[in-house]
Order: C-alpha cells, then sequence, then structure tokens
C-alpha cells in the first residue's frame, strides 16, 4: 500500500495550492493524480503545462488518444488507462481507439495504425525509432512536427505513469467504470 498524500487545497505545500485551484477549475474536482503530484509543486507545475503543451499540438483528438493511450498501455499504467478512456469520450475521440489498443490489435485507419506504430517504435527502443520506422511514418502524412510532439506526448505520459507506480494512485471515481 503506498503511503503518498493526497492533497487537497488545504493541505497542499503552498506553490502547488494555486495549482490544484487550476486543476478543480479545469476537471471539476482535482484528479487523484494531481493531488499526489502536489507534494512537488515542480512536477505538478511541468505535468499541468506539458499536458496543455500537447492539447494544443497538431494532433486532434483521435490521434492524442492514440499517442496517450499507447503510451499508458505500454507502461501498464493503471491509472491513466480508465483516465484517458473517460478524457477521450468526452473529446468525442473514437471508442474503438482506445478498446483496440488496449486489446493489442491494430487500429482500423491506417494514418492512425502508423502513429500508434511509431509511438511504440520510441517507446521500445528508448527513443532510438531507425530510418524504416520514421520513413513509416512519414509515408502516412506526419512531419518532423509530429515525430517530435509524440516525444512531447511521451514526456507528459513518463511523468503521469510513473508517478502513478509509485504512489499507486486511486482511480477517481468518475474514471473507475472505465478500469
Amino acid at each position: 500500500m503506498s503511503d503518498f498524500k493526497l492533497h487537497d487545497k488545504e493541505s497542499a505545500p503552498e506553490e502547488s495550492k494555486k495549482l490544484l485551484e487550476g486543476s478543480e477549475k479545469a476537471f471539476g474536482m482535482i484528479p487523484n493524480l494531481h493531488a499526489v503530484m502536489a507534494e512537488a509543486p515542480g512536477i505538478l507545475d511541468a505535468y499541468q503545462q506539458v499536458h496543455e503543451l500537447f492539447v494544443n499540438s497538431s494532433f486532434d483528438k483521435d490521434e492524442l488518444t492514440v499517442v496517450w493511450q499507447t503510451i499508458n498501455v505500454f507502461n501498464e499504467c493503471h491509472y491513466c488507462v480508465p483516465a484517458h478512456t473517460a478524457i477521450a469520450k468526452n473529446m468525442g475521440a473514437d471508442d474503438s481507439i482506445t478498446d483496440n489498443i488496449k486489446a493489442g490489435k491494430p487500429l482500423g485507419d491506417d494514418k492512425l495504425e502508423a502513429l500508434r506504430q511509431f509511438t511504440l517504435a520510441m517507446l521500445e527502443k528508448r527513443g532510438n525509432a531507425d530510418e524504416s520506422e520514421l520513413e513509416s511514418f512519414y509515408k502516412a502524412g506526419y512531419g518532423q512536427r509530429q515525430a517530435l510532439e509524440v516525444i512531447l506526448g511521451i514526456a507528459q505520459k513518463t511523468m503521469s505513469n510513473f508517478t502513478n507506480h509509485i504512489a499507486n494512485t486511486p482511480i477517481d471515481e468518475p474514471f473507475k467504470k472505465f478500469a
């Protein structure tokens, strides 16, 4: 059992209080991931900023979901898979994306599948995707910008997935039905 504290706006370090207010405003609650991260204001701040940068990347809602869920499933994150299932539903992303990624099945769209395969290659090879993997990614219609944005998504999810692993972050009530 983890002994990481789930902070609220009263118990959090002073530097995290405003960040938690932002979380509550954005989500209508303080997600447990943010409550754990609040212990170290730097990671909560970095996570929120990287999340915002990734959401505002060139990827659409389906592509964001492909990158997030590919990473979450690869890293076996008990918290982020259901959380991002709820987020994907809220954004209106295609449900089959998460279903197929969780089942280890190819995606029905060739371009999205190329994104999934490139993201997997980056994870499996720790960023050392080879020329043929990059070429397949580019042939699917992506470019250097998107290759770098996959790295941005990996940075975001590394912070959350690893935090959830060591903290055994409890899944928030709204996400439990997707666990």
